[in-house]
């Protein structure tokens, strides 16, 4: 709704009208960049970028180069780790508690680079004696020391923007050309979309064959993704239906996936039921 201040010369928007009908604008549409949204709203960018940060501040969307997201949006692979912790965030703090809720002391767990992932490290904190292998290079500061006999993070190529190793899901010991064995007691893949005939997706090809390979080597895979994953179309899949024991989740999937999983011997955990 359009707010018309008395005496305002042309029927000019208010400010604070116009930051309500942008922050409405950007939920609605998801993102948008600078230039847009001063088009649209026939103010300047540098007016466009003021507001955009007072409503960041406030809460209401999230702030990135060049633009604003919502924060419901589903993450796309180029958004860094700072957005995409935001985005979500309570889905994947809900997640992230109940998963926790799988891991006894003294485990052994493998874990991707992901916020989601983030969201469940932080959730262990009445843990104690865990080993960890991810190859994340943002999980080690969130991981409370106290929980962690040992952490080890993967080598590999670095991609800066998620904040990830990419490599063998390997160790090397003293003897050349040798690897260490390594098998987990639970994997926690947090994926980019959940699909009802395709299974388990993520966007760059090389990271599926690692989180792949993190679940092989695990006796026990939970899948988690907040429910705007679902049936997203992605490039490179992880895995189908069946490669998990659990899906882990903030709401109910719908029911033919649902049917779907539980015929692919998938437990679905969402905060409601527990």
């Amino acid at each position: 709704m359009v707010m018309l201040g008395q005496g305002d010369e042309g029927g000019r928007r208010l400010p604070a009208g116009r930051k309500a009908e942008l922050a409405s604008y950007v939920a609605e549409v998801g993102e948008a960049s600078v230039a847009r949204l001063a088009e649209r709203f026939e103010v300047s960018v540098d007016t466009i970028r003021r507001d955009l940060d007072a409503l960041d501040a406030e809460g209401h969307l999230i702030r990135t180069h060049g633009g604003a997201v919502s924060v419901t949006a589903a993450p796309r692979p180029e958004f860094g780790v700072d957005v995409r912790l935001r985005m979500q965030s309570d889905a994947k703090d809900a997640i992230g508690a109940l998963a926790a809720r799988l891991v006894a002391d003294g485990m052994v767990l493998m874990m991707n680079a992901g916020t989601t992932t983030q969201a469940i490290a932080r959730h262990l904190r009445d843990r104690r004696e865990l080993t960890i292998a991810t190859n994340s290079l943002t999980l080690p500061a969130v991981v409370p020391p106290e929980v962690v006999r040992d952490l080890y993070v993967f080598g590999g190529e670095v991609r800066f923007t998620a904040q990830e190793t990419i490599g063998p899901v390997v160790f090397p010991i003293r003897e050349p050309g040798m690897e260490q064995r390594i098998q987990a007691d639970l994997a926690f893949i947090g994926v980019g979309s959940v699909s009802e005939d395709g299974g388990y997706w993520t966007s760059n090809l090389a990271e599926a064959g690692m989180m792949r390979d993190m679940a092989d080597r695990s006796a026990k895979v939970a899948i988690v993704a907040d429910a705007t994953k679902f049936e997203r179309r992605l490039f490179a899949q992880v895995g189908d239906l069946a490669a998990a024991d659990y899906l882990i989740t903030d709401a109910p999937p719908p029911p033919s996936m649902a049917r779907a999983l539980a015929d692919a011997g998938v437990v679905v955990l969402t905060p409601d039921e527990h």
